[in-house]
């Protein structure tokens, strides 16, 4: 009797539905060591911006600039503390944050996204036009 109970209870929890997963906030490391994104709330959804660089100015010294992004009059924003990744949110059921985009700010184009565990300290972030299973994932490290 006792095991029937408890077989019970464990059918009756996983029909439960899952709580959301913590966000991956923090900051982290993309996988080139070029730039550190911080993955922050923004409402019920997960965005990222930068806030380092590793060569954060050009020849000149003066800040390194979105200069590919497709909106000419956005072409003089800073790319220090530029918003690359939003939109997203959480998934239960593929247990990752999607449904969001991702900013390349080195060719100017915006790509659909996910962001999943892969790890304790790392994450896989996809982006990818059309499917995700066509795509490029990177990993990225928080930085402690």
């Amino acid at each position: 009797m006792k095991y029937l109970l408890l077989s019970l209870l464990i059918g009756l929890l996983a029909q439960l539905p899952a709580a959301a997963q913590t966000p991956p906030l923090g900051v982290w490391a993309d996988d080139t060591g070029d730039s550190h994104i911080e993955l922050y709330r923004c409402g019920e959804q997960l965005c990222g911006r930068i806030v380092w660089l590793r060569t954060p100015t050009d020849a000149n010294g003066k800040p390194r600039l979105d200069e590919h992004h497709p909106t000419p009059e956005r072409r003089t924003q800073p790319l220090l503390n530029l918003t690359v990744l939003q939109n997203l949110r959480y998934n239960a059921e593929t247990d990752r944050w999607e449904d969001g985009e991702i900013y390349d700010p080195d060719n100017g184009r915006t790509y659909s996204c996910y962001v999943a565990a892969a790890g304790k300290d790392r994450l896989e972030v996809k982006g990818y036009i059309g499917f995700s299973l066509i795509g490029k994932a990177h990993y990225w490290q928080r930085v402690k």
